[in-house]
Protein backbone atom coordinates (compact mmCIF):
# COMPACT_ATOMS: atom_id res chain seq x y z
CA UNK A 1 0.00 0.00 0.00
CA UNK A 2 1.45 2.95 -0.89
CA UNK A 3 2.15 6.41 1.73
CA UNK A 4 -0.24 8.91 1.40
CA UNK A 5 1.22 12.87 0.18
CA UNK A 6 1.18 15.47 2.73
CA UNK A 7 -1.08 17.34 0.05
CA UNK A 8 -3.68 14.15 -0.10
CA UNK A 9 -3.40 13.53 3.58
CA UNK A 10 -3.85 17.18 4.02
CA UNK A 11 -7.00 17.41 1.95
CA UNK A 12 -8.52 14.24 2.86
CA UNK A 13 -8.50 15.87 6.66
CA UNK A 14 -10.40 19.28 5.14
CA UNK A 15 -14.55 19.00 5.09
CA UNK A 16 -16.34 18.46 1.67
CA UNK A 17 -19.16 21.22 1.43
CA UNK A 18 -21.89 21.42 -1.38
CA UNK A 19 -23.89 24.04 -3.15
CA UNK A 20 -26.57 25.09 -0.35
CA UNK A 21 -24.70 23.88 2.95
CA UNK A 22 -24.57 26.14 5.44
CA UNK A 23 -20.99 26.48 7.19
CA UNK A 24 -19.38 28.79 9.82
CA UNK A 25 -16.33 30.57 8.83
CA UNK A 26 -13.81 33.00 10.53
CA UNK A 27 -12.32 36.07 8.88
CA UNK A 28 -9.29 36.23 7.77
CA UNK A 29 -9.03 39.32 5.73
CA UNK A 30 -11.66 42.19 5.33
CA UNK A 31 -11.46 44.61 2.37
CA UNK A 32 -14.42 47.26 1.62
CA UNK A 33 -16.31 45.72 -1.14
CA UNK A 34 -14.86 41.75 0.39
CA UNK A 35 -14.16 39.32 3.02
CA UNK A 36 -11.71 36.15 3.01
CA UNK A 37 -13.07 33.59 5.66
CA UNK A 38 -11.19 30.33 6.03
CA UNK A 39 -14.30 27.64 6.08
CA UNK A 40 -12.05 24.52 6.96
CA UNK A 41 -12.06 23.83 3.33
CA UNK A 42 -8.68 23.47 0.94
CA UNK A 43 -10.01 27.19 -0.48
CA UNK A 44 -10.99 29.81 1.21
CA UNK A 45 -14.10 31.36 0.92
CA UNK A 46 -15.16 34.53 -1.06
CA UNK A 47 -17.74 36.99 0.50
CA UNK A 48 -18.68 40.15 -1.62
CA UNK A 49 -20.09 43.30 -0.47
CA UNK A 50 -23.28 42.74 -2.18
CA UNK A 51 -24.00 39.02 -0.65
CA UNK A 52 -23.21 40.46 2.26
CA UNK A 53 -26.16 43.25 2.71
CA UNK A 54 -28.63 45.12 0.22
CA UNK A 55 -27.10 48.28 1.74
CA UNK A 56 -25.05 49.18 -1.56
CA UNK A 57 -23.34 51.95 0.58
CA UNK A 58 -22.02 49.54 3.43
CA UNK A 59 -18.10 49.77 3.86
CA UNK A 60 -17.56 45.87 5.26
CA UNK A 61 -14.55 47.36 6.95
CA UNK A 62 -16.65 48.97 9.32
CA UNK A 63 -18.84 45.93 10.10
CA UNK A 64 -16.52 43.07 10.31
CA UNK A 65 -13.16 42.45 11.94
CA UNK A 66 -10.07 40.26 11.33
CA UNK A 67 -11.14 37.04 13.60
CA UNK A 68 -14.80 37.45 13.66
CA UNK A 69 -16.94 33.94 13.05
CA UNK A 70 -19.88 34.36 10.32
CA UNK A 71 -22.25 31.93 9.98
CA UNK A 72 -23.19 31.96 5.78
CA UNK A 73 -24.36 29.77 3.17
CA UNK A 74 -22.40 28.23 0.07
CA UNK A 75 -23.34 29.92 -3.22
CA UNK A 76 -20.69 27.82 -5.77
CA UNK A 77 -18.25 25.27 -4.87
CA UNK A 78 -15.40 26.09 -7.57
CA UNK A 79 -16.42 29.90 -8.88
CA UNK A 80 -13.99 28.77 -11.61
CA UNK A 81 -10.69 30.28 -9.56
CA UNK A 82 -10.57 27.91 -7.31
CA UNK A 83 -12.40 30.06 -4.84
CA UNK A 84 -15.92 29.53 -2.69
CA UNK A 85 -18.59 31.96 -3.32
CA UNK A 86 -20.32 32.35 -0.01
CA UNK A 87 -23.75 34.53 0.61
CA UNK A 88 -24.10 36.11 4.14
CA UNK A 89 -27.76 38.16 2.78
CA UNK A 90 -29.58 35.05 1.51
CA UNK A 91 -28.97 33.12 4.57
CA UNK A 92 -30.38 35.89 7.02
CA UNK A 93 -33.11 36.32 4.11
CA UNK A 94 -34.09 32.71 5.11
CA UNK A 95 -34.03 33.21 8.46
CA UNK A 96 -35.27 36.51 8.36
CA UNK A 97 -38.36 34.80 6.32
CA UNK A 98 -38.49 32.19 9.45
CA UNK A 99 -38.94 35.39 11.33
CA UNK A 100 -41.84 36.84 9.11
CA UNK A 101 -43.77 33.30 8.98
CA UNK A 102 -43.82 32.88 12.63
CA UNK A 103 -45.08 36.73 12.96
CA UNK A 104 -48.05 36.49 10.26
CA UNK A 105 -49.42 33.70 12.18
CA UNK A 106 -49.28 35.60 15.03
CA UNK A 107 -50.22 38.35 14.14
CA UNK A 108 -46.79 39.90 15.90
CA UNK A 109 -46.22 43.75 15.32
CA UNK A 110 -43.26 44.48 13.70
CA UNK A 111 -40.59 46.88 13.55
CA UNK A 112 -38.59 48.05 11.06
CA UNK A 113 -36.35 50.30 9.12
CA UNK A 114 -37.85 51.58 5.61
CA UNK A 115 -35.02 51.10 3.00
CA UNK A 116 -36.83 52.20 0.21
CA UNK A 117 -39.42 54.36 -0.87
CA UNK A 118 -41.04 53.09 -3.48
CA UNK A 119 -43.85 54.56 -6.16
CA UNK A 120 -46.57 51.95 -4.80
CA UNK A 121 -45.43 52.23 -1.30
CA UNK A 122 -42.26 51.24 1.08
CA UNK A 123 -39.95 48.29 1.21
CA UNK A 124 -38.57 47.37 4.66
CA UNK A 125 -36.17 44.87 6.12
CA UNK A 126 -36.09 42.36 8.98
CA UNK A 127 -33.12 40.53 9.11
CA UNK A 128 -32.50 40.79 5.27
CA UNK A 129 -35.69 39.85 4.47
CA UNK A 130 -37.97 42.57 2.52
CA UNK A 131 -41.55 43.40 3.12
CA UNK A 132 -43.97 45.47 0.96
CA UNK A 133 -46.08 47.81 2.85
CA UNK A 134 -48.36 49.05 -0.30
CA UNK A 135 -49.43 52.92 -0.27
CA UNK A 136 -52.64 52.27 0.61
CA UNK A 137 -51.85 50.46 3.77
CA UNK A 138 -48.98 53.05 5.22
CA UNK A 139 -51.71 55.05 6.67
CA UNK A 140 -55.56 55.49 7.83
CA UNK A 141 -55.39 58.53 5.32
CA UNK A 142 -54.36 59.14 1.86
CA UNK A 143 -50.75 60.56 1.57
CA UNK A 144 -49.38 61.59 -1.68
CA UNK A 145 -45.63 62.16 -0.58
CA UNK A 146 -43.98 59.04 0.84
CA UNK A 147 -40.96 60.42 1.36
CA UNK A 148 -41.38 61.87 4.53
CA UNK A 149 -40.95 58.05 6.12
CA UNK A 150 -37.33 56.86 3.96
CA UNK A 151 -34.76 55.94 7.52
CA UNK A 152 -37.95 55.85 9.68
CA UNK A 153 -39.12 53.17 11.43
CA UNK A 154 -42.08 51.95 11.50
CA UNK A 155 -44.58 49.56 12.96
CA UNK A 156 -46.47 47.05 11.20
CA UNK A 157 -48.29 43.62 10.92
CA UNK A 158 -48.13 40.83 8.06
CA UNK A 159 -50.95 40.23 6.40
CA UNK A 160 -49.73 38.09 3.27
CA UNK A 161 -46.89 35.84 3.48
CA UNK A 162 -45.87 34.03 -0.01
CA UNK A 163 -42.24 33.92 -0.43
CA UNK A 164 -42.09 31.63 -2.81
CA UNK A 165 -43.81 34.14 -5.05
CA UNK A 166 -41.58 36.89 -3.37
CA UNK A 167 -44.90 38.36 -1.78
CA UNK A 168 -44.80 38.95 1.78
CA UNK A 169 -46.89 41.99 2.40
CA UNK A 170 -46.95 44.69 5.33
CA UNK A 171 -49.65 46.28 7.11
CA UNK A 172 -49.44 49.78 9.12
CA UNK A 173 -52.93 51.01 8.31
CA UNK A 174 -54.61 47.85 10.61
CA UNK A 175 -52.40 49.22 13.37
CA UNK A 176 -53.41 52.93 13.35
CA UNK A 177 -56.69 52.41 13.14
CA UNK A 178 -56.96 50.03 15.83
CA UNK A 179 -55.15 53.17 17.81
CA UNK A 180 -57.22 55.79 17.03
CA UNK A 181 -59.91 53.95 17.74
CA UNK A 182 -58.84 53.09 21.26
CA UNK A 183 -58.37 56.94 21.93
CA UNK A 184 -61.14 57.79 20.54
CA UNK A 185 -62.79 54.98 23.23
CA UNK A 186 -60.81 56.68 25.91
CA UNK A 187 -62.07 60.24 24.58
CA UNK A 188 -65.51 59.93 24.57
CA UNK A 189 -65.61 58.05 28.31
CA UNK A 190 -63.96 61.27 29.52
CA UNK A 191 -65.22 64.28 27.91
CA UNK A 192 -69.17 65.97 28.28
CA UNK A 193 -70.93 68.76 26.81
CA UNK A 194 -69.54 71.70 28.77
CA UNK A 195 -65.92 70.67 29.00
CA UNK A 196 -63.37 73.18 28.46
CA UNK A 197 -60.28 71.26 26.32
CA UNK A 198 -57.50 71.78 24.30
CA UNK A 199 -57.04 70.48 20.75
CA UNK A 200 -54.55 70.85 18.13
CA UNK A 201 -56.15 72.20 14.62
CA UNK A 202 -56.06 69.70 12.17
CA UNK A 203 -57.97 71.11 8.88
CA UNK A 204 -59.01 74.58 7.72
CA UNK A 205 -62.14 75.29 5.73
CA UNK A 206 -64.24 78.03 4.24
CA UNK A 207 -66.80 76.95 7.37
CA UNK A 208 -64.62 76.01 10.16
CA UNK A 209 -62.20 74.44 11.44
CA UNK A 210 -61.30 70.84 12.78
CA UNK A 211 -59.49 70.19 15.64
CA UNK A 212 -57.97 67.04 17.25
CA UNK A 213 -58.95 66.19 20.39
CA UNK A 214 -56.97 63.29 20.87
CA UNK A 215 -59.22 60.77 19.59
CA UNK A 216 -61.53 61.81 17.77
CA UNK A 217 -62.42 65.61 15.67
CA UNK A 218 -64.71 68.50 16.72
CA UNK A 219 -66.04 70.73 14.52
CA UNK A 220 -65.58 74.44 15.37
CA UNK A 221 -67.66 76.08 13.16
CA UNK A 222 -67.48 79.64 11.70
CA UNK A 223 -70.36 80.91 13.56
CA UNK A 224 -68.47 79.22 17.00
CA UNK A 225 -65.33 80.70 16.40
CA UNK A 226 -66.11 84.40 18.39
CA UNK A 227 -69.07 86.61 19.64
CA UNK A 228 -68.16 88.82 17.20
CA UNK A 229 -67.85 88.05 13.34
CA UNK A 230 -65.33 85.87 11.32
CA UNK A 231 -65.38 86.70 7.94
CA UNK A 232 -62.55 84.16 7.25
CA UNK A 233 -61.32 80.83 9.11
CA UNK A 234 -57.84 80.90 7.64
CA UNK A 235 -57.22 83.76 8.48
CA UNK A 236 -57.77 83.14 12.39
CA UNK A 237 -56.38 79.67 12.64
CA UNK A 238 -53.40 78.23 11.48
CA UNK A 239 -53.15 74.43 11.18
CA UNK A 240 -50.83 72.87 14.06
CA UNK A 241 -51.36 75.60 16.57
CA UNK A 242 -53.15 74.74 19.81
CA UNK A 243 -56.66 76.01 20.85
CA UNK A 244 -58.77 75.61 24.00
CA UNK A 245 -62.15 74.89 22.88
CA UNK A 246 -65.63 74.31 24.82
CA UNK A 247 -67.67 71.72 23.73
CA UNK A 248 -70.85 72.09 22.72
CA UNK A 249 -72.47 69.41 21.62
CA UNK A 250 -71.67 65.59 21.50
CA UNK A 251 -73.90 63.67 18.79
CA UNK A 252 -72.99 60.07 18.12
CA UNK A 253 -69.55 60.35 17.03
CA UNK A 254 -69.77 64.14 16.09
CA UNK A 255 -68.31 66.80 17.95
CA UNK A 256 -69.41 70.30 18.01
CA UNK A 257 -67.00 72.97 19.67
CA UNK A 258 -67.38 76.51 20.38
CA UNK A 259 -64.99 79.77 21.12
CA UNK A 260 -67.95 81.90 22.74
CA UNK A 261 -67.31 81.01 26.16
CA UNK A 262 -70.34 82.36 28.85
CA UNK A 263 -68.26 84.36 30.94
CA UNK A 264 -67.06 86.17 27.84
CA UNK A 265 -70.62 87.20 26.33
CA UNK A 266 -70.59 90.81 25.78
CA UNK A 267 -74.21 90.69 25.79
CA UNK A 268 -74.32 90.22 30.17
CA UNK A 269 -72.54 93.49 30.41
CA UNK A 270 -74.29 95.35 27.20
CA UNK A 271 -77.41 96.81 29.23
CA UNK A 272 -75.52 99.05 31.14
CA UNK A 273 -73.26 99.89 28.43
CA UNK A 274 -76.16 100.56 25.84
CA UNK A 275 -79.22 101.94 27.79
CA UNK A 276 -81.51 104.05 26.51
CA UNK A 277 -80.21 107.48 26.23
CA UNK A 278 -76.35 106.46 25.65
CA UNK A 279 -74.21 107.84 23.38
CA UNK A 280 -71.97 105.18 21.66
CA UNK A 281 -69.71 104.69 18.99
CA UNK A 282 -69.73 101.84 16.56
CA UNK A 283 -68.65 100.52 12.91
CA UNK A 284 -71.02 100.08 10.14
CA UNK A 285 -70.66 96.31 9.65
CA UNK A 286 -73.08 96.24 6.03
CA UNK A 287 -76.00 97.64 5.18
CA UNK A 288 -78.94 97.14 3.42
CA UNK A 289 -82.29 99.15 1.90
CA UNK A 290 -84.07 99.88 5.26
CA UNK A 291 -81.02 100.62 7.59
CA UNK A 292 -77.31 99.88 8.28
CA UNK A 293 -75.93 97.40 11.26
CA UNK A 294 -73.37 99.19 13.35
CA UNK A 295 -70.89 96.96 15.12
CA UNK A 296 -70.74 98.44 18.97
CA UNK A 297 -68.09 95.19 19.72
CA UNK A 298 -67.44 91.97 18.84
CA UNK A 299 -70.85 90.13 19.19
CA UNK A 300 -72.94 93.14 19.80
CA UNK A 301 -74.52 94.95 16.48
CA UNK A 302 -77.45 97.25 16.47
CA UNK A 303 -79.97 98.86 13.83
CA UNK A 304 -79.63 102.12 12.76
CA UNK A 305 -82.87 102.59 10.50
CA UNK A 306 -82.79 104.58 7.41
CA UNK A 307 -85.09 107.39 9.16
CA UNK A 308 -82.44 107.88 12.01
CA UNK A 309 -79.70 108.34 10.06
CA UNK A 310 -80.31 112.18 9.47
CA UNK A 311 -83.22 114.86 10.09
CA UNK A 312 -82.69 115.64 6.50
CA UNK A 313 -84.02 112.85 4.15
CA UNK A 314 -82.11 109.61 3.02
CA UNK A 315 -83.76 107.81 0.52
CA UNK A 316 -80.80 104.47 1.24
CA UNK A 317 -78.22 104.43 3.82
CA UNK A 318 -75.45 103.91 1.57
CA UNK A 319 -75.95 107.27 0.28
CA UNK A 320 -74.59 108.82 3.15
CA UNK A 321 -73.23 105.75 4.93
CA UNK A 322 -70.17 103.40 4.17
CA UNK A 323 -68.82 99.77 5.51
CA UNK A 324 -66.10 100.64 7.94
CA UNK A 325 -67.33 104.05 8.54
CA UNK A 326 -67.26 104.96 11.86
CA UNK A 327 -70.21 106.51 13.48
CA UNK A 328 -71.80 108.54 17.06
CA UNK A 329 -75.17 107.65 17.77
CA UNK A 330 -77.63 107.80 20.50
CA UNK A 331 -79.56 104.43 22.01
CA UNK A 332 -83.00 104.89 21.23
CA UNK A 333 -84.06 101.05 21.99
CA UNK A 334 -82.76 98.35 24.06
CA UNK A 335 -83.98 94.63 24.01
CA UNK A 336 -81.65 92.58 26.06
CA UNK A 337 -84.13 89.38 25.70
CA UNK A 338 -83.99 89.63 22.21
CA UNK A 339 -80.71 91.09 21.99
CA UNK A 340 -82.18 94.24 20.23
CA UNK A 341 -80.53 97.08 19.94
CA UNK A 342 -81.88 100.81 17.84
CA UNK A 343 -79.61 103.42 17.56
CA UNK A 344 -79.95 107.42 16.21
CA UNK A 345 -77.69 109.64 14.31
CA UNK A 346 -80.40 112.01 13.73
CA UNK A 347 -81.01 112.45 17.63
CA UNK A 348 -77.37 114.07 18.40
CA UNK A 349 -78.15 116.89 15.12
CA UNK A 350 -79.53 120.04 16.15
CA UNK A 351 -83.07 120.60 16.26
CA UNK A 352 -83.92 122.49 12.60
CA UNK A 353 -85.63 125.90 13.22
CA UNK A 354 -88.91 125.98 11.65
CA UNK A 355 -88.43 129.05 8.98
CA UNK A 356 -90.08 132.11 9.67
CA UNK A 357 -92.90 133.67 7.19
CA UNK A 358 -91.97 137.35 6.04
CA UNK A 359 -94.64 139.70 6.18
CA UNK A 360 -94.79 142.74 3.96
CA UNK A 361 -96.60 146.30 4.82
CA UNK A 362 -99.39 146.78 2.46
Amino acid sequence: MSELSFEQMLEESLKTIRNGEVVEGTVIDVKEDEIILNIGYKADGILTKSEYSNDANVDLTTVVNVGDKMEVKVLKVNDGEGQVLLTYKRLAAEKGNKRLEEAFENQEVLKAKVVQVLNGGLSVVVDEARVFIPASLVSDSYEKDLSKYADTEIEFVITEFNPRRRRIIGDRKQLLVAQKAQLQKELFERIQVGDVVDGVVKNVTDFGAFIDLGGADGLLHISEMSWGRVENPKKVFTVGETVTVLIKEINGDKIALSLKFEDQNPWITAADKYAVGNIVEGVIARMTDFGAFVELEAGVDALLHVSQISREHVEKPSDVLKVGQQIEAKVVDFNGEDRKISLSMKALEPEMEAPQEEYTEE
